[in-house]
């Protein structure tokens, strides 16, 4: 292990993700390498198709890296079975998609408890009902997702994603789904909510101007970060 993976929450090295297909292998990740501070706030932008979501699934331990290193919140994931990536998951990482994921024969109290009480936290309800007041939803504890409009479903998303306290948020696309206006008032939640846990955030986004809200943006194309695909080329250049 390097020591920048050591000093990392996040540090990924040399990750490849191959998938099979009838035409033959395919390589979605290819020899990715990524480091991220405690605290830090990345973005990560590209064209569809590029890798991204791959790379944060990967992250979150909810896909398996096909070769290479892959260790978060001080865990290395090589060995670890389902069963304790979940309990890892759960404890450290808070995950916020752009389809919000909310179980609809629940209400918003109950889908954020729902991640606690598996935890087997004390007073999981108070601490969600904590969780939905920091997004400004406690009028609509008892409201199923149906009843709810896209920014309040994803507000109920992010107080499920944040309310154990996580180390590591990662988001992909988290306004995708909703109106420009709505999109950016979830956003300003989700970071101010990250500053106030100090928590380390990947955010996966096409947008811009999102993106430079972040200390650190990187791109990717083709499976690798364009840097990482300059080093290549150089490479075969000089072969």
């Amino acid at each position: 292990m390097t020591q920048d993976a050591a000093t990392s929450a996040i540090a990924l090295e040399d990750v490849y993700v191959t998938l099979p297909s009838r035409a033959g292998a395919v390589e979605i990740l290819r020899g990715v390498n990524l480091h991220v501070g405690q605290g830090e706030a990345v973005a990560i932008v590209g064209p569809s198709g590029s890798g991204k979501t791959t790379l944060l699934m990967v992250t979150a331990g909810l896909e398996r890296a096909s070769a290479g290193s892959v260790e978060v919140a001080g865990q290395n994931f090589t060995g670890l079975d389902e069963d304790e990536l979940a309990q890892l998951r759960a404890g450290n990482i808070g995950i916020v998609f752009q389809s919000f994921h909310l179980v609809p024969t629940m209400t918003a109290l109950e889908n954020v408890a729902l991640p606690l009480e598996f935890l087997d936290a004390p007073h999981p309800f108070n601490a969600a009902r904590s969780a939905l007041g920091d997004v400004n939803l406690l009028d609509r504890l008892d409201h199923y997702p149906a009843q709810l409009s896209g920014g309040e479903q994803q507000r109920v998303a992010l107080a499920r994603a944040l309310s154990a306290g996580p180390k590591i948020i990662l988001a992909d696309e988290p306004t995708g789904n909703l109106d420009s206006r709505t999109g950016v008032q979830v956003m300003d939640l989700l970071f101010d909510l990250r500053e106030r846990y100090g928590a380390t955030l990947i955010l996966i986004t096409h947008d811009e101007k999102l993106a430079k809200r972040c200390g650190r943006v990187l791109r990717m194309n083709d499976g690798k970060f364009d840097k990482e695909n300059a080093a290549r080329k150089s490479a075969k250049a000089s072969v």
